[in-house]
């Protein structure tokens, strides 16, 4: 597909932030009618490259060239006036107006618009690509969810009809529908002859969607592959510089007493549900998507209410529930949805960090802040949390650092279990490393650990024992050694198969 026209070409771009060199004579071509990945480690200078295509940022040295010609941007007016769109991760939303004000916002300050003719026009856009279902022209901003609002900041960028287009992790917040309606919309702009990047830490997207995969690595250009020759442990490789198999370090601990037991635990979302977990052991879990594996975790957790059965940890049975009772026992539990559910993302890695102990770090009604201080310091120390200062928002840190966060806070209850749920989804590959790193750490110490993950590669690495959920059930165990990723999916797809 090279014959296609290039439609941009980024040369030598070179960007600095004080002494911080962001980008080193990055290179990019993105081609009419085709998806080039643009892919790399958090730090790699993928956001500083789309910020300098968005006009929001300006080189320091280097070119861009758009149809051959080169182009100057000032501002993010020049570059849509070029025709070039960048679809951000973080979609901003006017609140007290509605979605087709928000579709259409920047052209509303030099239009005497009709309302009525601009509901309409919205509707037909939302139709056309989609996501009229998902979606109504007349819902508030302050009333839509992060998918929906992914959706407005789609529909801003196509309904300009644009020649080039970068989407920015735009899955993040999608379910999967609404994945399957934006891959959709993606592969009619090809059709229509769009030139697009797209920005993604899932490989699965990469591999369904691109033609070409450019990587970056510490804000240097590695290369640009052709998606058909390529593979997983290549770009790994491009990435972080290492092999795959380098990532799974586990050295299996020694293994204690049984320290979790679930016997014919049930309630609405699980069934019958047989489970154990001895100190120093990780346990990982398996299952496709609405198997009920989250539900599992949030159930052991106390945020769902055991109906049938008992849990028992270190052989005594426990009462759990809500989550106090849960913590009261020895038991973390760091959430899939971690920005939502597990973080307090204008608050500092400091107050999240301290946040289930400050009980144990106060005295009456006043918090040790030089005890608090001194604990988030241990932790950003021993996790190798990346931060200015353990001061800094949580909502500023990249993926991999506020798992770190989510980490250090059930770390400091010195937990007898700890449960994971999806511990690394939407965190570049290094910091996978990393977690896994910790992930051993934590069972040499004789935690018992669970892990959640739709990654069965991740799976197979981390654990040492393997229960595969479907439809609520357990319906299979696997051992290190009999694990394989054909025996966990006959057993994900409750076909028969037995372990």
């Amino acid at each position: 597909m090279q014959n296609e026209p290039i439609a941009l070409r980024a040369t030598g771009i070179t960007k600095s932030f004080g002494p911080v060199r962001a980008l080193r004579g990055v290179e990019l071509e993105l081609r009419a009618g085709e998806v080039t990945a643009l892919m790399g480690e958090n730090g790699a200078g993928k956001s500083t490259l789309l910020k300098i295509l968005d006009g929001d940022l300006k080189p320091d040295e280097g070119s861009l060239e758009i149809d051959g010609k080169p182009v100057h941007f000032s501002d993010p007016t020049d570059s849509r006036a070029a025709g070039l769109r960048v679809i951000a991760q973080e979609p901003e939303i006017v609140a007290a107006v509605s979605v087709a004000e928000n579709i259409f916002i920047g052209d509303l300050g030099s239009l005497a618009y009709n309302r009525r003719a601009l509901l309409q026009r919205t509707r037909d856009e939302l139709t056309k690509w989609g996501f009229d279902r998902a979606i109504r022209a007349e819902m508030l901003g302050s009333d839509l969810s992060p998918a929906q609002r992914q959706i407005v900041e789609i529909m801003r960028a196509v309904v300009s009809r644009p020649r080039i287009i970068c989407f920015d992790e735009p899955t993040s917040s999608l379910g999967d529908d609404e994945v399957s309606l934006l891959f959709a919309l993606i592969r009619q702009l090809q059709a229509d002859g769009v030139a697009i990047a797209y920005v993604s830490h899932r490989m699965g997207e990469i591999f369904q969607l691109a033609d070409h995969i450019t990587v970056l690595r510490d804000g240097t250009f590695v290369g640009t592959k052709p998606v058909d020759e390529t593979n997983h442990e290549e770009l790994v490789r491009m990435m972080v510089g290492r092999d795959l198999t380098q990532f799974f370090h586990r050295d299996p601990a020694p293994l204690g007493d049984t320290v979790l037991e679930l016997r014919n635990v049930g309630n609405q979302f699980v069934d019958g549900v047989d489970l154990r977990v001895r100190a120093g052991e990780v346990v990982g879990i398996a299952g496709l998507v609405g198997a009920g594996r989250s539900e599992l975790m949030k159930t052991i957790a106390g945020d769902y209410t055991v109906t049938t059965g008992e849990i028992a940890i270190s052989g005594k049975v426990k009462r759990i529930s809500q989550p106090a009772d849960s913590i009261r026992a020895g038991i973390g539990f760091a959430p899939e949805e971690r920005k939502a559910e597990a973080l307090l993302l204008q608050r500092s890695v400091r107050d999240n960090a301290a946040l289930v102990v400050l009980r144990s770090l106060s005295r009456w009604i006043f918090v040790n802040r030089r005890a608090e201080r001194a604990l988030a310091q241990e932790f950003i120390s021993r996790l190798r949390i990346r931060t200015p200062s353990g001061e800094e928002l949580v909502g500023n840190l990249s993926g991999g650092n506020q798992q770190k966060v989510v980490l250090a806070r059930w770390l400091a209850t010195s937990p007898k279990v700890l449960l994971l749920d999806e511990p690394t989804r939407g965190i570049d590959v290094g910091a996978k490393s990393e977690i896994y790193g910790i992930i051993d750490e934590l069972a040499h110490q004789g935690v018992a650990v669970i892990v959640v993950s739709s990654e069965l590669p991740e799976v197979l690495g981390v654990s040492d024992r393997i229960y595969i959920m479907a439809k609520g059930r357990i319906t299979g165990e696997l051992s290190r050694a009999e694990a394989t990723e054909e025996r966990i999916l006959a057993l994900a797809m409750d076909e028969g198969v037995h372990a």
